[in-house]
């Protein structure tokens, strides 16, 4: 027995639910999910159930013949007119006959005979099918003198009544060409997420409204609006460039000889703007990476890592997170809907490519580097290199890569100087927490990650005994060194921008 889903459109009147489930019930199935609230669509019933792909066939032909199964995202059409009737009795109720023939929907319609215009009448209705539009106006046209005011077939006109099918046109317009089954399995997984979050006290129009913004922003920053703010530091004869997105993670750019490798590589969307941002730098573009080094799964931060002709170096962890596209994968909250549901999302509206055959890391301990272990010591850009494994709390896989000689620690999402934030990059940091209510798969290990890099970082620093700060690479805003138990910006930033 497998889980499959159901769009319903359904009429707003008593029994109609009554109807689908007993459908459901006589084919055998169980409904395991449902979701109605009126006060966001009064037509759209979102209900999963448990039965055998026959009968789940079974149950698609009969609710698709009585009209409840939504199979495509028609939009409806938006029509405003006016139209001059006749002084005499049933006038209206002869002009009706022909918009409930063609199934309107009327939205409006106001007629006053002691107004300015006692003999206009004006109406605003919805169609489904444009050409039936077509057809009415036709014979409108030839019985009554009518003013069209507004046709819309684009569904910016649409009211809240039809929310999902112009949520679904906005989803659209992130995506690019989706097939309508497509928006439907993703319509239900996102409002599997509203119901999740509003059984949380949370406001689902907010949550719509999140899901997106972060599409929104991701497409409104990258392209002709990409900019990205740049920290260039020496170290040890090797150049290391912190590139800030506009949003999600940094991405680590270091050059020693003619190579560059890279820690991080963003999100896909972000790759050709980082790639022409390398070579007005200097760096000679994307296509000099030999190697990339990625601290977790998350699109922020691994994004890229198909795009790359390159060797690409990850935890296994890290490998699993990104093929089950969860980023909860290995934890407690594994099958928590949210984690799994963001990442769909947030992999989508990012252009997240994945690498075919990463290269990862032996789970085998070399030691310990304060309270974490080494699973391996490479080369970074000609610098010896420690591959320090997390404990799972911002996600299962997270590494932090140290390295030794140049006093530098490349921490992932557990150490962030949130001071250094742009207000955009905050903004965009609080949907993720929005939608999943935590970024963190497990909050008391990330306490734990977060903590042990503090006393990482003291202890490096006093063994120096030379008064030399650990650079703390982060995982979002600038490069930053630890002074009095806070994290502060190191050196200057710059903005670059692709104008």
């Amino acid at each position: 027995m497998q889980r499959h889903y159901f769009v319903a459109k359904m009429p707003d009147e008593p029994g109609a639910l009554h109807r689908a489930a007993e459908i459901v019930k006589r084919h055998g199935g169980n409904i395991d999910r449902i979701q109605y609230d009126k006060r966001i669509d009064p037509y759209t019933v979102f209900f999963e159930a448990r039965c055998s792909d026959e009968e789940y066939l079974a149950m698609r032909t009969e609710l698709e013949a009585i009209g409840y199964l939504q199979g495509q995202m028609i939009v409806p059409s938006f029509l405003k007119f006016q139209v001059i009737l006749p002084n005499s009795s049933g006038a209206l109720f002869d002009f009706l006959n022909y918009t409930t023939a063609a199934k309107c929907n009327i939205d409006l319609l106001d007629f006053d005979d002691r107004g300015k215009h006692p003999e206009r009448l004006t109406v605003s209705l919805t169609v489904e099918k444009a050409q039936t539009v077509d057809h009415l106006l036709e014979d409108l046209k030839s019985r009554y003198p009518l003013e069209i005011l507004e046709y819309d077939t684009t569904g910016q006109h649409l009211d809240d009544t039809v929310f999902y099918i112009r949520f679904a046109q906005e989803l659209r317009g992130l995506l690019g060409r989706a097939e309508d089954a497509f928006l439907l399995r993703l319509l239900s997984d996102i409002n599997h997420v509203a119901q999740e979050l509003m059984n949380m006290g949370k406001d689902p129009k907010q949550v719509f409204s999140d899901v997106l913004r972060s599409g929104k922003d991701l497409k409104r920053t990258s392209g002709k609006s990409f900019y990205a703010d740049l920290q260039e530091l020496d170290l040890d004869g090797a150049r290391l460039l912190c590139v800030q997105m506009p949003c999600g993670g940094n991405s680590y750019l270091l050059l020693k000889g003619a190579d560059v490798t890279i820690i991080d590589t963003g999100f896909g969307i972000y790759f050709r703007d980082l790639d022409l941002l390398m070579e007005r730098e200097g760096w000679g573009g994307m296509g000099m990476v030999r190697q990339a080094f990625i601290t977790h799964g998350d699109a922020d931060h691994s994004g890229s890592a198909g795009l790359l002709n390159a060797e690409v170096w990850m935890h296994p962890d890290t490998v699993e997170v990104i093929r089950q596209s969860n980023r909860a994968y290995g934890s407690e909250s594994e099958g928590s809907v949210l984690a799994e549901i963001y990442t769909k999302l947030i992999n989508l509206f990012s252009a997240f490519s994945v690498n075919a055959e990463p290269r990862t890391f032996h789970t085998e301990t070399l030691g310990k580097r304060g309270d974490f272990t080494i699973l391996a010591r490479t080369k970074v850009a000609d610098m010896e290199c420690e591959v320090l494994e997390g404990f799972g709390g911002h996600t299962q896989g997270q590494v932090f890569y140290f390295l030794p000689a140049q006093l530098v620690v490349f921490t992932g999402d557990s150490l962030i100087n949130f001071d250094s934030l742009t207000e955009e990059r905050k903004e965009f940091a609080t949907l993720a927490k929005n939608l999943m209510t935590t970024v963190n798969v497990d909050s008391v290990k990330a306490s734990k990650e977060r903590k042990g890099l503090l006393r990482l970082i003291d202890e490096v620093e006093s063994a120096r005994n030379d008064g030399r700060k650990c650079l703390v690479c982060s995982g979002h805003g600038a490069i930053s060194v630890l002074e009095n138990g806070r994290l502060v910006q190191y050196g200057n930033v710059r903005r670059y921008t692709s104008e």
